[in-house]
């Protein structure tokens, strides 16, 4: 095990410190930190390119006369092969194959369901959920895992992603603060203090924290943070409160209208036991109400697109797409119940499953001459057709006001004829494949999902939670033991694992893990350290431990939470003790602030979601000051309460 020590640098009576002398290499160490944060705050070139930048320049400088001494050339690449960014690599693989089986688009509906579609239920119910999580796995897990969740949700509500994101992120960096196995700085705080013990004398020993210990202190922490985003999020968060994108629902709805002058909703309505309709078919209620049954739900299994000759059975419920006022009345007639949301549709008509496509029926089609229902068009092709678009001409259903309802499923098809279906993701992949048509549509995911891999998926990810739990192996393995399991077993295949590694998140932290080094090799964050704490001699105790929060605070956030707390636990217990202050509650200070990296995207969390929502910097220092101050108010608070 690395040895700590406690330093000298504030001897018995609180006289001076022992001065650190800033030389060559510090100097130069400042004016590089200085030119780091610069790009980083003005976004001259994207962050990943700035963290590379900075890494060339460190490399390089080593190389001058009297600047050897800043990191040893063999260990300018270390970060690339770090405990920390391996395990990100390794915990992106394991969500992406979690999300492959569909489990994730299965978490997200049960959110939507108990949480509706608006910011202010949505964030607390993520929030709280990714905060008990990080408890006991690694923060960036939790975060990486639910990132596929939260996407999802984002394409369902029409909530732009960087308004769910940030809240996320921030919680899974607090929700570390739980338990003693949470983050890094809290699973070193123990071995820290045994090691400052064997240099202290009986009656000064500081005594090992529980797991549980700072349970009451991150409780707290995560429910300012959720508290912060639903009173505050309105105006802090990123992005504007609704969205529009070619998936969302409300695109549909506009996308329809302006082409073919369609008026359409999704609108689940509910059946009852003996109900009129039993017994009619599909083709016949579409025909008389001018709508669309495009999927149909007969004890608890649904059927999308269900052939047109389907005779309704009770108690059922159906899925209706067409102008809402019509199927209200329609409803009124039959005695049917509307419901506010989809419920047993929402995850087979949520827009990353299933959305409005475009084929043409070429001149050598087979289709030509025949029509839907002659084909049998839903049950062979899985798609519910909505209009026909021929010449100037648009055939439809629904009635609109350039054109009278038709019977589309009754007209023949002809060579050019465009035809609007709405069709699952997956159905629309299978129909570019077909010669009988040309897909129009482009722009659709065309990812395969495989819920028959879902238990190999479950396996792996508790095999490396176990490990991570009730072992000592080190996190980056166990999280590949996990990800090479699901590369092995096919829930994933290798290019897949690839594809779902975020490279620009993995250069950006291996880039900047030198720089902290770096700053440890040459004295530099001790000398700054020396720095604030000569300007503390004398303070009050409570302002003593400010001061060391705020420093931990500040070396969080340009050098790893791990470096940092290595570098200051021994210099709090030392002021503690020289000041008379609790030696066990300034260790926790520095361990528990070391969490506080909200203001710049270093914190690997930070970075992790900065890709996938757009942030930029200036949102982390706009939404995370806020954080940061709270964060140093409540935890101070907490600590002098439990403690």
């Amino acid at each position: 095990m690395k040895m700590f020590f406690v330093p000298n640098i504030w001897n018995k009576g609180r006289q001076k410190m022992d001065p650190i002398i800033l030389n060559f290499e510090m100097i130069v160490m400042l004016g590089l930190l200085t030119f780091t944060v610069f790009l980083f705050v003005s976004e001259i070139v994207r962050l990943d390119l700035a963290a590379l930048l900075i890494l060339v320049v460190l490399g390089c400088l080593t190389y001058l006369p009297g600047l050897d001494g800043m990191i040893e050339t063999r260990d300018l690449f270390n970060g690339f092969a770090s405990n920390a960014v391996i395990s990100i690599i390794a915990v992106m693989i394991i969500g992406a194959g979690l999300d492959k089986t569909g489990l994730m688009s299965q978490l997200a509906a049960i959110i939507l369901k108990y949480g509706g579609k608006t910011e202010k239920r949505i964030i607390p119910i993520i929030s709280s959920s990714v905060g008990v999580i990080s408890s006991f796995m690694q923060n960036v897990g939790a975060a990486a895992l639910y990132i596929p969740v939260v996407s999802r949700i984002s394409s369902r509500t029409d909530i732009p992603l960087s308004r769910l994101l940030m809240p996320m992120g921030f919680c899974a960096i607090l929700g570390g603060t739980m338990t003693m196995v949470g983050s890094s700085p809290l699973i070193l705080l123990n071995d820290l203090i045994s090691t400052t013990n064997e240099s202290l004398p009986t009656d000064k020993k500081i005594a090992s924290f529980s797991l549980f210990s700072v349970t009451p202190i991150g409780l707290a922490l995560v429910s300012t943070g959720i508290i912060y985003f639903m009173v505050l999020g309105k105006w802090v968060l990123p992005g504007s409160p609704t969205r529009t994108d070619a998936t969302s629902g409300q695109s549909m709805k506009e996308y329809l209208k302006r082409l073919y002058g369609l008026k359409a909703d999704i609108i689940e309505v509910d059946v009852p036991e003996g109900n009129i309709l039993l017994g009619e078919t599909l083709s016949d209620i579409m025909d008389a109400h001018h709508c669309y049954i495009i999927g149909t739900h007969y004890n608890g299994k649904n059927s999308i697109a269900p052939p047109l000759t389907t005779t309704i059975q009770t108690p059922c419920r159906l899925a209706i797409l067409g102008r809402g006022k019509v199927i209200r009345a329609m409803v009124e007639d039959y005695g049917l119940e509307v419901l506010p949301t989809l419920e047993n549709f929402s995850e087979d008509f949520a827009p990353t499953k299933s959305g409005v496509a475009e084929t043409v029926i070429p001149p050598d089609s087979a289709l030509i001459g025949k029509d839907a229902r002659e084909l049998s068009f839903r049950e062979n092709y899985r798609c519910s057709m909505l209009a026909i678009h021929r010449g100037e001409e648009t055939f439809s259903n629904v009635e609109t006001e350039e054109h009278e309802a038709s019977q589309i499923w009754s007209i023949p098809f002809k060579a050019g004829d465009t035809l609007v279906l709405h069709t699952s993701w997956d159905a629309l992949n299978k129909l570019t494949e077909d010669r009988n048509f040309v897909v129009v549509t482009t722009d659709f995911p065309r990812e395969e999902l495989r819920p028959q891999k879902v238990g190999w998926a479950l396996i792996f990810f508790l095999i490396a939670l176990g490990m991570i739990l009730f072992t000592d192996i080190q996190l980056s393995l166990c999280l590949l033991t996990g990800a090479v399991g699901m590369v092995i077993t096919r829930v994933i295949d290798i290019d897949e694992a690839y594809n779902a590694v975020g490279w620009n998140t993995v250069f950006l932290l291996a880039s900047l893990i030198p720089l902290g080094q770096a700053m440890q090799n040459t004295g530099t964050a001790e000398w700054i350290a020396q720095l604030i704490l000569t300007i503390l001699d004398g303070w009050p105790l409570w302002a003593l431990q400010t001061g060391i929060a705020i420093l931990a605070t500040i070396f969080t956030l340009i050098m790893s939470n791990v470096g940092a707390t290595v570098l200051l636990v021994p210099l709090a217990i030392s002021i503690a003790i020289a000041a008379g202050g609790d030696p066990g509650l300034f260790a926790m200070t520095v361990a528990i602030s070391t969490s506080n990296s909200f203001l710049i995207p270093t914190h690997q969390v930070n970075a992790l979601i900065m890709g996938p929502a757009g942030y930029r910097v200036l949102d982390f220092v706009k939404t995370g000051g806020i954080m940061t101050i709270l964060f140093l108010i409540v935890s101070m608070v907490m600590m002098n309460i439990v403690f």
